[in-house]
């Protein structure tokens, strides 16, 4: 495990508060599928495997302050940032009370002002540019935020991704890019996506620090974040941050990934799932006892089914305002 500022003696409640949270995400992924498979929703896009990696880097960084480019898995990010167990299940049956896009978009196409999480668009690594441009605003009107924005490993050979970071880079700017490893892209091996040994080596061809980390550590996944968003802070400009995982799902609740990975591959990396690995580290450490376990679970489980019987019950956008956020109006 990487040395870290967070510390099992004194951050029980930190770490406690950090499993909370990967565990909800968990919990709501998983009750999405079955919603999905009762015919309820139409598709679900699956954060299992990532949780982790996810609520750790949030974690290190300011929710009060920082913005935050969500990438359509990262249900941990959006969580910690503000967004709540009724409102993800608002967007997933596309209601008009998702603070998404009000039931106009599809499911995880994260985006709500109050909490800074800054709206995704469908075709993938277009946040990229737009976290730039965020950090851009940073430095000229000298506001002290970083931006935080997550892509695939795919989005990682797209060119709005090498755009992003060459300008950055070139104006210093207080971005911190998190590539979430999953080792596929759709159905595509990593090793089918790229030459380089480490995703994280290409920051230095634009002149930024890399690092590659494992993204089931939350330990090592927080230190980086705090350190690039320190960097940051301080002018020095972006990070590039490679957390290597594995999704645990297919690619979506219309993908069969059968046909590209064998089941024995996906349950040797459920051995592996990060969620488990640091619930074991804190019964070992007696930070999770069996009474606080019960307790999270109760708790999860009421806010989830609470949450899915509101959506499910909420009103759906009126046909009336079908051009509301369409057209502009000619003054």
């Amino acid at each position: 495990m990487v040395k870290s500022t967070l510390n099992f003696d004194k951050d029980q409640e930190t770490l406690l508060s950090m499993y909370k949270e990967i565990l909800l995400a968990r919990r709501i992924d998983e009750r999405m599928w079955l919603l999905n498979r009762a015919g309820t929703i139409p598709f679900v896009v699956s954060c299992q495997g990532q949780e982790v990696q996810q609520v750790a880097a949030s974690f290190a960084l300011n929710k009060e302050e920082d913005y935050v480019l969500p990438y359509y898995r990262d249900i941990g990010v959006v969580l910690h940032f503000g967004m709540t167990t009724r409102e993800l299940f608002l967007q997933a049956f596309a209601k008009a009370e998702d603070p998404n896009s009000g039931g106009r978009q599809m499911p995880s196409h994260f985006g709500k002002k109050a909490s800074r999480i800054v709206t995704g668009s469908s075709p993938v690594t277009t946040q990229v540019p737009h976290a730039v441009g965020f950090a851009l605003s940073a430095k000229m009107e000298q506001k002290s935020f970083a931006t935080f924005v997550t892509m695939g490993e795919g989005s990682a050979n797209q060119g709005d991704f090498h755009e992003g970071l060459n300008f950055a880079a070139v104006h210093k700017l207080p971005v911190i890019f998190m590539v979430e490893n999953n080792q596929y892209a759709i159905s595509v091996p990593l090793s089918k996506q790229v030459a380089c040994e480490k995703l994280s080596d290409r920051a230095n061809g634009y002149g930024m620090p890399g690092i590659t980390v494992d993204g089931n550590d939350p330990f090592a996944v927080y230190e980086a974040v705090k350190e690039a968003r320190e960097r940051a802070l301080k002018g020095e400009g972006p990070t590039l941050i490679e957390a290597v995982s594995y999704r645990l799902t297919p690619h979506s609740s219309d993908d069969d990934d059968s046909g590209y990975r064998t089941k024995e591959e996906v349950d040797a990396a459920k051995e592996k799932d990060g969620l488990y690995t640091f619930y074991n580290q804190l019964k070992e450490k007696n930070i999770l006892t069996a009474e606080i376990e019960s307790e999270i679970e109760e708790m999860i489980k009421k806010e989830i089914n609470e949450a899915t019987e509101y959506a499910e019950n909420a009103a759906y956008a009126d046909a009336s305002t079908i051009t509301e956020h369409v057209y502009g109006v000619r003054r």
